[in-house]
Parts: structure tokens; C-alpha cells; sequence
């Protein structure tokens, strides 16, 4: 494995003298080679028993020539860093054309065939140097939305399942000889904590860090992703990830994207990115946004210190990198603001705590512990109206709810991913954080991978050693979680401030 510690700083201290260039849209240029089922196939997969035409990410083994002639026509057009033909190349979505076996090789090669593009460009420009984001995609399923219209309780994925799919992908990206990882066109939060999750995992494991860019999508004119949050709510929820970009791609063009491109300049502490598709698409699905007028609304946000990365998404084009490159590549990049320290939380809505925050309201009535109404609605098994106490207690100005289902006749475990995955079908709720309580661990964790949001965990303490308080720590971190610490150690609890 390489030591990556050089590429961040060079990647650094490049975003903070210039703006980087991101490559165009990968599917947009397939689309124009007119690629019929055979191409797909090649020689290898002739006698699949399913058809495979509109697998991208396949052609890296089965036109490789095309896949770097396309990243290498973006590089000469002036992008800094490309993106790995891999945006679909998890076992999750490669079940669609039963391809989960080579999802592994596929990554790999996508990854080496944008790393010999790159190490070209870069020896013919040597004061230049380019990139490789190993792309890490949404997959084609939420773990926060049910799939069924009559249960928004079920779940078609977990998190587990996603933390795996993700390890393997990742795995083969970085051994390609990726530089960076690009999560992206994230419609669900909780999908990217799912793949931050698998990238802390394996840096931890195979003793390496590489940066993280992290790129969201608003979907329509609500300013919200797919799975309900705004542009600050998601920020919230994964910035703990820190990573090198937070930035939004897809869905909307540049003039539909301008006013949560300026507020995800507000608010974050870290490089922004941002790659809109060419335009809203036309009634054929097509694209129509031309390189120059793509231009004049991008070169609008760097004028006004919104942006450190810009490409481009669906209907992009090696035209539209080269024009847009030309227009804004002498222009001052973003600074990043310094922030006050805050405690800044989220549901689908922001929650920020700072010094001069007043008393925040944290609902107790959805805790089996503190209401007897509560504990027998569960019990009853009837979630609905248990859901009605949750509404009351936002409704009458709660800032976080705590769910509690420690009690000695439940299934605590299984109570506990029930309403979390009921509560997230419910937007009048699911808009404040969310506190986890329970005494058992297992219980904490089973919570914290079914919430998109950044919530709290109460809580811990050093009761049973530092060992285990450090270990469930860092382990909050990874999820994404804010925590309450109890003053208890192994001797009890403090009654000093020493």
C-alpha cells in the first residue's frame, strides 16, 4: 500500500491556491459510442444468461480502450481529478445483471485504467498533477425509506449490508491505485454514513488514511435530499467524517443549485465541490445546457467565494470541462471560514448548539422508562399511536426526542429498530435529532445505524474500565453520533470536579 500522506498535502495546498477541476459526465460520453448488448458482452461475457447492456461500470473489462480514452479526453481537457467508472459497482447493484461475483475486479480495473490515464497526463504536465477519486456510488436502495407503501417500517438494505458492499468496492479502488474517494450523488444519508463507516473501518484496518470528498444530491425545488434533509442537516450529519470536500452533484443545474451551493459555503469548514448536471433535462431525458452557458452561472459562484472544485454531472462533456476551466481558472478559490465550535446536530432539519444557545427541550415521553402510556402503547405492539406521543413531543417544542425501550418484557432490540424506522417515515418528527437511550450497547448501536441524521447516544461512562469507554467512543464517531458522558468510573460516580 502507498503512503498517502503527500497526496493530501499536495491536494491541500493545490485547493488552496487554485480551483480544481473535476471531470464531466462518464455516462454522457458512453452514451455517445451507440454501444449495443455485444459491445457490453465482449469476448468474456458472450453467453451471459442476462442481458447486461446499460452496465457502465462493466465496460472498464469489457472496453477498457473506451473508458480511458474518455477519462484521458477530460484530462486533456483540463480536469485535475477523474472520477473512476465505478458509480454502480457494489454487490448491491450489480445484482441487477447478476454480476456481484466481479464486482471486486471490476473496481480494481476501473481504478487502474483512470490511474494510467492520469500518470499519462501528469508525466506530459509534470507541474500538474492529476488525480484518481475512487468513486463510491448511492447504490440502487435506502436504508432510510421503505421500498413498501403499505409497511414504512420495512427495510429492503441495512446498514451492515451496506458497510460490506462498501468494504469490498473500496478495497478494490485503493488497490487500483485510487488517490482519493468520491462518495457521491447521496439521495440518503444514511447510505453515505454507511460507506464513511466502511472507509474509517478499512483505514483503520490496513493502517492508511486517504481523503474523503463527500457529494450530496438536492433533488427538486424542496432544497432537500430524497430522504428528507436540507443542505445544512446533511452537512451535520457527516462532517464528522472530515472530509478533504463536502459538495452537491446531479438532480439540478447550475441555476437551480446556486442558493445550496452559497449555503453550503456558509456553513462548512472544508473545501466545496460542486458538479451540476448540463440543465434540468429536456422531455427526451436529454440535457441541453451549453458549455458557455453552463459558464455564466458557475463563474457567478466563484465570484462570489462559493466554490474549490467544480465539474460536471449528467450531459457534461469534455467541451463543457475545457470551457468551463477557461473561465474560471484564474479566479481566486473559496476561503474556508473559520467557525465557531458548536454542537451541531441534525434530524432532516439542522440543530446547532452553541454558547448562546438557551435551554434545548429534550422530549421524554417516548422512553418506556419515563411514561407509563408509552411502555404499554409498545408493549401492545401498537406503533401508531406510540408515533402520536413522538408528534406531541416536537409539536409542543421538543428539540430532541429520547428513545428508551429498556424494560424487562420487550424485545428492547427489536422495539427500538421498529420506531426508529417508523419515525423516519414521519417528517414532523424525524426533523429534530434523535437521543438514543438504553443501558445495553448492542441496543445503542442497532439505533445508530438506522438514523440518517447526526443524533446523540445517553450515554457512557469509565463504569466498566477505560478500555471499553474509549472503544464505544470511537465508535459513536464512526456512526456519526454527538454523546452524553456520565461522571461514573469503575468506583462510582464523582462528587468532586477532579
Amino acid at each position: 500500500m502507498q503512503d498517502y500522506s503527500a497526496t493530501v498535502q499536495l491536494l491541500k495546498q493545490r485547493l488552496k491556491e487554485h480551483i480544481l477541476i473535476l471531470d464531466g459526465g462518464m455516462g454522457t460520453m458512453i452514451q455517445g459510442y451507440k454501444l449495443e448488448e455485444a459491445d457490453y458482452r465482449g469476448e468474456r461475457f458472450a453467453d451471459w444468461h442476462c442481458d447486461v447492456k446499460g452496465n457502465n461500470d462493466l465496460l472498464v473489462l469489457t472496453q477498457p480502450k473506451i473508458i480511458e480514452d474518455i477519462h484521458y479526453e477530460y484530462l486533456k481537457a483540463g480536469a485535475d481529478i477523474i472520477e473512476t467508472n465505478s458509480f454502480n459497482a457494489t454487490t448491491i447493484a450489480m445484482a441487477d445483471y447478476e454480476m456481484e461475483s466481479i464486482n471486486h475486479e471490476i473496481n480494481l480495473e476501473a481504478a487502474r485504467l483512470a490511474r494510467r490515464a492520469a500518470d499519462r497526463m501528469t508525466a506530459e504536465t509534470p507541474d500538474r498533477p492529476r488525480f484518481v477519486a475512487g468513486v463510491l456510488g448511492p447504490t440502487n436502495r435506502t436504508a432510510t425509506i421503505s421500498p413498501d407503501v403499505n409497511d414504512p417500517g420495512f427495510r429492503n438494505i441495512t446498514f451492515d449490508q451496506l458497510v460490506d458492499a462498501y468494504t469490498e468496492s473500496l478495497d478494490g479502488l485503493i488497490t487500483g491505485g485510487a488517490d482519493l474517494i468520491l462518495i457521491e450523488t447521496i439521495f440518503d444519508t444514511l447510505n453515505a454514513k454507511a460507506a464513511v463507516f466502511a472507509c474509517e473501518q478499512y483505514f483503520d484496518d490496513h493502517n492508511l488514511r486517504l481523503p474523503l470528498m463527500i457529494s450530496g444530491t438536492i433533488t427538486d425545488a424542496s432544497g432537500r435530499t430524497l430522504s428528507g434533509q436540507t443542505t445544512e442537516a446533511f452537512w451535520n450529519s457527516l462532517r464528522h467524517a472530515k472530509p478533504l470536500t463536502i459538495g452537491l452533484n446531479c438532480a439540478l443545474g447550475p441555476k437551480e443549485l446556486r442558493q445550496y451551493v452559497e449555503e453550503l459555503s456558509r456553513i462548512a469548514d472544508t473545501f466545496v465541490s460542486v458538479h451540476p448536471n448540463a440543465g434540468l433535462p429536456n422531455a427526451f431525458g436529454e440535457y441541453d445546457e451549453s458549455p458557455d452557458e453552463m459558464l455564466s452561472e458557475i463563474a457567478e459562484w466563484v465570484d462570489s467565494g462559493f466554490v474549490n472544485v467544480v465539474g460536471g454531472c449528467c450531459g457534461t462533456t469534455p467541451d463543457h470541462i475545457r470551457v468551463i476551466r477557461e473561465g474560471i481558472i484564474e479566479k481566486a478559490p473559496r476561503q474556508i471560514p473559520d467557525l465557531p465550535i458548536e454542537c451541531r446536530l441534525a434530524g432532516l432539519e439542522p440543530l446547532n448548539i452553541g454558547s448562546q444557545t438557551l435551554f434545548v427541550n429534550v422530549g421524554e415521553r417516548t422512553n418506556v422508562t419515563g411514561s407509563a402510556r408509552f411502555r404499554r402503547l409498545i408493549k401492545e405492539g401498537d406503533y401508531e399511536t406510540a408515533l402520536e406521543v413522538a408528534r406531541q413531543q416536537v409539536d409542543n417544542g421538543a428539540q430532541i426526542i429520547d428513545i428508551n425501550m429498556d424494560e424487562g418484557m420487550l424485545d428492547a432490540e427489536a422495539a427500538m429498530i421498529r420506531f426508529l424506522n417508523l419515525i423516519a417515515s414521519e417528517p414532523d418528527i424525524s426533523r429534530v435529532p434523535i437521543m438514543l437511550d438504553s443501558s445495553k450497547w448492542e441496543i445503542i448501536e442497532e439505533g445508530l445505524k438506522r438514523i440518517q441524521g447526526k443524533g446523540v447516544v445517553n450515554s457512557i461512562s469509565l463504569k466498566e474500565g477505560e478500555e471499553k469507554f474509549i472503544a464505544q467512543a470511537k465508535l459513536i464517531r464512526r456512526y456519526g453520533a454527538a454523546v452524553v458522558v456520565m461522571a461514573f468510573d469503575e468506583a462510582g460516580q464523582a462528587d468532586t470536579y477532579e
